[in-house]
């Protein structure tokens, strides 16, 4: 998918995206730390998000790929943003990784009458690591994005509308 009513299909997609992933972050650092969210339905809810996040991600680099290969030359910035965005993958992928481990874990709580502490606290560390690396992650490649783009683009427009 390249182009959505004649628009670059990845200026589109990747705002789903920067929504998505740090929601879908910080549903699952609530659920890990929060054991009551854990035992509700955000859990489930945080399971389908990493998975549309996962379904998601390649086609937004894939439409990504073809705008960028449309540029003769790429400056530094957006060969830089290419580059992050590659990482994006490997996010989305601990997210669902994240989902299934809390998932697995209000199952065992749910069958188990005792509360798996150990078992809590390391899924509570590993998934806050993956939700802040989501975060960092995802403001970094989007930053790297709107400044190849729109970097100069306002001081253009400044000195434009000053004559």
């Amino acid at each position: 998918m390249t182009a959505i009513n004649g628009l670059p299909a990845h200026v589109l997609l990747v705002h789903m995206i920067v929504v998505l992933a740090p929601l879908t972050a910080l549903l699952e650092i609530a659920c890990a730390v929060w054991p009551r969210a854990r035992r509700g339905l955000l859990v489930w809810l945080a399971l389908i998000l990493a998975s549309a996040m996962t379904v998601l991600t390649p086609i937004t680099a894939d439409a990504g790929e073809w705008l960028y290969n449309l540029r003769p030359n790429p400056g530094p910035g957006l060969r830089e943003h290419a580059e992050l965005g590659g990482t994006m993958i490997y996010i989305s992928i601990a997210l669902l990784i994240a989902a299934l481990v809390l998932v697995g874990l209000h199952r065992i709580e749910r069958r188990s009458t005792s509360r798996p502490q150990v078992a809590g606290v390391a899924v509570a560390v590993v998934v806050i690591a993956v939700g802040i690396a989501t975060i960092v992650q995802t403001y970094r490649i989007g930053d790297t994005g709107a400044q190849s783009v729109w970097g100069n683009e306002i001081a253009h427009l400044k000195q434009a509308s000053a004559k």
